[in-house]
């Protein structure tokens, strides 16, 4: 009895020993069988393994699997553009926006309220017609005129306005770049596009520094007012007599009026969560040459943003010693200090100077009168046409021999001892 016993607990035991895996077994083949009937939106599986393979003439299971394609390189950037000139500076501006063109930038061009009206009509007929701003829609002009002083606020103003007019025609663009008509591109958008396809999307370009040294005397404590906020008529601004302390709530930066600004930042200056941007606007409304302050005195005070600041403004600028109001303007004889300076963008240019046929010719591959060709265009160059007439995939990008000066450049920029090191200081 106690065998037999025995012997049944046993034969018991060994039937439950088995009870376990055939149930997680079964479990397993249910959940798998599940997943073949799941679906992706366009109807196929989402297990590769499980693809049916009714309406094919192959058995084999290898030969229905697709494999995903891996792309190794980084989507390529958008640049939303400023470019702005006065009286005198249509053809030039029109001249500087070809040479900047590319259909996945935007643009926003602005002949100040002194151009007279048949100029600032010409650039806008030119902006509504020509065939390929038509096709992707992507240049503004500011037709409501403001008058713009380049020592007062106004032009701070205008690049506000500017960027706020980017931000509503379509904010899929990851930075701002300002210029003026005399301006001058040394590279091709490819190239630029190309190079910044690497670089992480927070960093401003934003030449700075704290150390004011005459301007507090000669800029900060004066107080000026610029008629060009309230006039119809341009005229410099005037004096106060009376003088003001440095400001204690925050620290004043100076630097270049020509920056490229991350998206964010921008954002952030046009909502200014904090009030900061707006507090500042308002001391720099009374501010001597406030471009060259506003902007920089914002980000290097902004906790969120005094860590991306690149220290440049990406310009190759021919200055006196020391520096006068306005700069040297180029020609022929400083072509190669230019392609040395490894510099994207130059200025200050004449109108139809020499030099700028020479840069069209050898560092853009540009004909007269048309954009700067790149990836986008897939005409044939010959007969009188141009390849951009032809107009392929804009997403390519055909970098050159700029590309390869631009990242020596940015190279060096974010190397340890320049990078971190010259932040807000």
């Amino acid at each position: 009895m106690k065998s037999f016993y025995m012997h049944l607990r046993h034969h018991h035991a060994m039937e439950r020993k088995w009870i376990f895996p055939i149930a997680i077994g079964s479990l397993v083949s249910l959940f798998l069988l599940f997943l073949t009937t799941l679906t992706s939106s366009d109807g196929t599986p989402f297990l590769p393994f499980y693809r049916s393979i009714t309406g094919s003439g192959s058995v084999f299971v290898e030969s229905q699997l697709k494999s995903l394609p891996v792309s190794t390189l980084p989507p390529p950037p958008r640049f939303a553009y400023l470019i702005s000139g006065s009286r005198g500076d249509g053809v030039m501006l029109k001249r500087t926006l070809l040479a900047l063109y590319h259909p996945s930038n935007r643009y926003v061009v602005h002949l100040d309220r002194e151009s007279p009206p048949d100029e600032r009509l010409d650039l806008q007929n030119f902006v509504e017609n020509h065939s390929i701003f038509q096709k992707f829609g992507n240049v503004k002009m500011i037709t409501k005129a403001n008058l713009v002083t380049y020592r007062g606020p106004t032009m701070v103003a205008n690049t506000l306005q500017a960027a706020s007019i980017l931000l509503k025609e379509g904010g899929d663009w990851d930075w701002f770049i300002n210029l003026s008509a005399s301006d001058y591109p040394l590279v091709t958008q490819d190239d630029l596009l190309h190079t910044f396809s690497y670089l992480p999307r927070d960093l401003n370009f934003i030449d700075h520094t704290s150390n004011i040294g005459w301007k507090e005397f000669q800029r900060a404590k004066p107080i000026i007012v610029d008629p060009g906020l309230y006039m119809d008529k341009k005229a410099d601004v005037f004096w106060v007599t009376q003088r003001r302390s440095v400001p204690t709530a925050f620290k004043l930066f100076t630097g270049s009026a020509w920056m490229v600004l991350s998206r964010p930042f921008i954002d952030y200056c046009l909502w200014g969560w904090d009030n900061l941007p707006r507090l500042v606007l308002m001391y720099y409304a009374n501010f001597l040459s406030s471009p060259e302050g506003y902007f920089h005195t914002v980000m290097c005070n902004a906790q969120e943003f005094r860590n991306t600041t690149v220290n440049s403004d990406l310009h190759f600028i021919s200055w006196d010693n020391p520096p006068k109001q306005h700069p040297h303007h180029l020609n022929i004889n400083d072509m190669q200090k230019m392609v040395d300076s490894n510099a994207p963008f130059a200025r200050k240019f004449r109108q139809d100077d020499p030099v700028l046929d020479k840069v069209d010719s050898e560092l853009l591959s540009r004909g007269p009168g048309v954009p700067t060709p790149g990836g986008w265009c897939i005409g044939i160059r010959e007969n009188g046409t141009e390849p951009c007439s032809v107009i392929g995939n804009t997403t390519i990008l055909r970098p050159g021999p700029g590309a390869q000066r631009l990242e020596t450049l940015i190279s060096s920029l974010l190397s340890a001892n320049n990078f971190r090191p010259r932040q807000c200081k």
